[in-house]
C-alpha cells in the first residue's frame, strides 16, 4: 500500500480514528444526542463509511497485486557469437580476457553455471532460440551458406512471432544465419551480395518488425534492411553499424509505451577478428591473441553500450536482459570443460548465461540448475501468463521461477545436447552421449566435470534408463508435456539403429 497512498493522502490509522468533536458539533440539533433516531443515523453513516473504506482499501490491494504481477517488461537477447564458458572472469576468474560488461551484468542480475546452448555449432542454436526446438528435430546439425533457404518454415511459431501477438514490437539486428529466399541470388554460393538485392523469408516473415544486419560471418560485410541489401562495407565496419542501430531503437522505443523484443546476435568473438579502432589495445592482451582480446571486448563492448542505453532512456527497470553464447569458443578449450566448439564435450556448448531484471531478480545471484537456450520461448509465455501454441516450443522449459527465486530446483527433466559428430542426453549429473560413429560414453559430472572417465559399463541401469527417455523425446516430437508431434527427422541413426534421413510426412 505504501506505492499508491502517499503521504498527502489519508492513512488506514486516519480512516479509522473516532470523529473529533468538530464533526459532532456539526450535527443539526434536531438530532439530540443520545436519542435513537441519532444512534440509529451515525450507525447508518459508520456503514457508509466503512464500505467506502473497505473498496478503498480493496482497491489499494488490486493495484499492488497489479503493481507485483509481472506485466509487460521489455525483453533485450543478447547473443555472443562463439564465446566460451571460460572467456568471462565473471566465470573464470584467472581469465585474461577484460569482460568488465558481463561481470557488471552479473553483479547486477543472476549467474547460470549449468546452461547450454541448444546445439555447439551457430545455425542449429539459433533455431533453437527462436523456435525453443530442439534443432536435431529437422536434421540441423551443420551451418548454413549465404544463399540457403529458410530453415524455420513459415508456418512455424516463433518467440518473436508469439510476442508480436501479446503487442510486442519485435527487432533482430545482428547475425541471422538461419536462411533466406533470394529473388537474386545463387544457392550454394558466397558470393558478395550486391546492394539491391531482395530477398523473402527473412527475419520480417519469422515474426520481426524490423530486422537490420546480415546473412553471417563469411558475408559479414553485406548490411540487410528489411528485405533488402543496403550497402557494403568492410568487416571491420560492421558491428560498429550494429551497435549504433540497436542504440538508436531503445532510444526510439522509449518514446512508445508498447514493449519491445530485441534480439541482437553479435559477431564477437567469431571470425573474422575485425576489431574496430577504437578497440584496438583494449583487450588485456599482448602477443598473438591481442586482436582476439580486443574483439571479445569488442563485444562486451557493445552489451555496455546495450546497457547504458537502457539507462540512460529509463528503461531499465522495466526490462529484462539476457547474455549468452551460441557455442563455445573456436579451437580454444578452457578447462576444466573438455574440448570446444563443434564438441558434445561441454566445452561445446556450456555457455555464460546472466539475466537481469531489476525488481525480480536478486542482484549477484547464482544459480546451478540445468537451462537450455530453447526456453526463452517458454519463459516469456510465463511472463506473460499466455499459454504456449500447441504446436511450438516442444523443448522449451519457463526458468522464471528460478529468476524470481521461487524455486532453486530443477525445472527441466532432462535436456539434449547436439553437434555434428553426435547427441547426448543430460540428466541431473548424468550425461549420455551417443556418437556417430556407435560409440557411447556416460560420464558423471558433478564428479567428472572434466569428462574423463567413461562409466556404460559399471553403470548400465542408468545408461539404459537415459536411452529410454531419448527415445521417448523422439518418438512423441518433443520433451514436454502435450500433443504428440510430427517426427521431421529420423534420429536412430545417431543412437545406433539405422541411417537418419528426413520423414517425408
Amino acid at each position: 500500500m505504501r506505492e499508491f497512498v502517499s503521504a498527502d493522502r489519508f492513512t488506514t490509522e486516519e480512516a479509522l480514528a473516532p470523529e473529533s468533536n468538530t464533526e459532532k458539533n456539526q450535527w443539526p440539533e434536531s438530532f439530540a444526542c443520545g436519542t435513537l433516531i441519532e444512534v440509529f443515523i451515525r450507525e447508518i453513516f459508520m456503514v457508509i463509511r466503512l464500505f467506502l473504506l473497505g473498496f478503498i482499501l480493496l482497491g489499494c490491494t488490486q493495484r499492488g497485486l497489479a503493481a507485483g504481477a509481472l506485466g509487460t517488461p521489455n525483453i533485450i537477447f543478447v547473443l555472443f557469437d562463439d564465446i566460451a564458458y571460460g572467456q568471462p572472469t565473471s566465470y573464470r576468474p584467472e581469465s585474461p580476457f577484460r569482460t568488465p560488461n558481463i561481470n557488471r551484468l552479473a553483479q547486477e542480475g543472476m549467474l547460470f553455471t549449468d546452461a547450454h546452448a541448444a546445439a555447439a555449432n551457430c545455425t542449429p542454436t539459433r533455431y533453437g532460440v527462436l523456435t525453443g526446438r530442439y534443432p536435431c528435430r529437422i536434421g540441423q546439425f551443420g551451418v548454413l551458406k549465404t544463399y540457403s533457404p529458410p530453415i524455420i518454415p513459415a508456418d512455424r511459431p516463433t518467440v518473436a512471432s508469439f510476442l508480436q501477438q501479446q503487442g510486442y514490437h519485435t527487432a533482430c539486428i545482428g547475425k541471422w544465419h538461419l536462411g533466406m529466399s533470394w529473388i537474386d541470388g545463387k544457392p550454394g554460393t558466397e558470393k558478395k551480395l550486391p546492394i539491391g538485392a531482395k530477398l523473402t523469408e527473412g527475419p520480417n516473415s519469422r515474426g520481426f518488425d524490423y530486422f537490420y544486419g546480415f546473412t553471417h560471418a563469411r558475408n559479414i560485410g553485406s548490411i540487410i534492411e528489411q528485405n533488402t541489401v543496403v550497402a557494403n562495407v568492410d568487416a571491420v565496419e560492421n558491428q560498429p553499424l550494429m551497435i549504433k542501430q540497436a542504440v538508436k531503437y531503445i532510444n526510439e522505443r522509449e518514446r512508445n509505451e508498447q514493449p519491445f523484443f530485441l534480439y541482437f546476435p553479435m559477431c564477437p568473438p567469431h571470425n573474422p577478428i575485425a576489431p574496430a579502432d577504437n578497440m584496438k589495445g583494449k583487450g588485456g592482451i599482448s602477443g598473438k591473441e591481442s586482436r582476439y582480446g580486443d574483439w571479445v571486448y569488442q563485444g562486451d563492448h557493445m552489451l555496455g553500450q546495450i546497457l547504458d542505453a537502457l539507462e540512460q532512456t529509463g528503461q531499465t527497470t522495466n526490462t529484462l536482459i539476457i547474455a549468452t553464447g551460441d557455442n563455445g569458443a573456436a579451437k580454444r578449450p578452457y578447462p576444466p570443460l573438455r574440448e570446444a566448439k563443434s564438441s558434445i564435450y561441454e566445452g561445446g556448448h556450456r555457455e555464460p548465461f546472466i539475466a537481469r531484471w531489476p525488481g525480480k531478480i536478486t542482484p549477484g545471484s547464482t544459480t546451478s540448475q540445468t537451462i537450455c537456450l530453447t526456453d526463452l520461448f517458454a519463459t516469456c509465455a510465463e511472463i506473460l501468463e499466455e499459454p504456449l501454441p500447441s504446436n511450438a516450443a516442444e523443448d522449451s522449459v519457463s526458468f522464471l521461477s528460478l529468476l524470481s527465486g521461487a524455486t532453486d530446483s530443477p525445472t527441466r527433466e532432462a535436456t539434449i545436447h547436439q553437434a555434428p559428430g553426435g547427441l547426448a542426453i543430460r540428466r541431473n549429473e548424468w550425461k549420455l552421449i551417443f556418437h556417430r560413429s556407435g560409440q557411447r560414453e556416460l560420464f558423471n559430472l558433478s564428479s567428472d566435470i572434466e569428462e574423463t572417465t567413461n562409466q556404460i559399463d559399471s553403470h548400465a541401469d542408468i545408461s539404459k534408463s537415459l536411452e529410454g527417455m531419448m527415445l521417448r523425446y523422439i518418438e512423441n516430437g518433443r520433451s514436454t508435456p502435450g500433443q504428440k508431434q510430427r517426427v521431421e527427422f529420423d534420429l536412430s541413426s545417431i543412437i545406433g539403429e539405422k541411417k537418419g534421413k528426413r520423414n517425408k510426412n
